[in-house]
């Protein structure tokens, strides 16, 4: 997990790029085309809910190959571009919302906190004190992972594990959350704690992955 890299570009290319200037109308579609990628992993990762190996399967149809790398390791922008992709007329810069990181950790978190949603809205069988928790924890836990996957962009491994254990630690509440004898009493929340659970543990995966190959590669230096 080499990133010295971390703008996305190639070894003596930055010069060569520099001129790069894109319109709000360049950074709009960038951005839309990024959306839609997180909306076409969320596709694949429900087409697979009751499969166990979803996260790998999900990642070999978004083209990332996640489960054939080594030790969990999740492989960077840089290791996925070829060269012949950074010279190429169409050339994009690579931002964050291209890290296969980013885009698993925001598909499965927005499908979680749009179902909590729902959930609370539909019925007035959840507390108001428990909708508030379960919604805080999820969008703490969310920006503690989304602060450790630009560390690891910017190749602070360290920092990335703080942020990663905080994001855990969050993740972690949630659980607790919905555990609670007040949030089984309700079907509805029956319901939401079945669809949720599965995506939790999975971001926990995911993210422990992440951990163990930022602990490989600082005992590599």
């Amino acid at each position: 997990m080499n990133n010295q890299d971390s703008d996305g570009l190639f070894d003596n290319d930055w010069d060569e790029r520099s001129e790069l200037s894109w319109t709000e109308v360049d950074w709009t579609r960038y951005l839309a085309e990024q959306d839609e990628t997180v909306r076409q992993y969320l596709v694949h990762y429900e087409q697979l809910t009751g499969t166990t190996d979803r996260i790998d399967e999900t990642a070999r149809r978004m083209g990332w190959e996640l489960s054939e790398t080594e030790a969990g390791e999740i492989s960077t922008p840089e290791e996925e571009a070829t060269e012949a992709d950074a010279f190429e007329g169409n050339w994009e810069p690579y931002t964050l919302h291209r890290n296969p990181v980013y885009i698993s950790t925001q598909a499965l978190t927005l499908s979680l906190l749009a179902a909590w949603e729902r959930t609370v809205g539909a019925s007035g069988a959840v507390p108001a004190p428990l909708a508030l928790a379960v919604q805080a924890s999820l969008y703490r836990g969310h920006n503690q992972a989304l602060q450790a996957i630009q560390a690891l962009d910017l190749g602070d491994y360290t920092l990335a594990l703080c942020f990663f254990k905080r994001a855990l630690q969050q993740l972690n509440i949630t659980l607790a959350q919905l555990s609670q004898p007040s949030a089984a009493d309700a079907t509805t929340l029956t319901r939401f704690r079945e669809f949720a659970l599965p995506r939790l543990f999975d971001l926990r995966e995911i993210w422990l992955r992440v951990m163990n190959e930022c602990r490989s590669t600082e005992g590599e230096e």
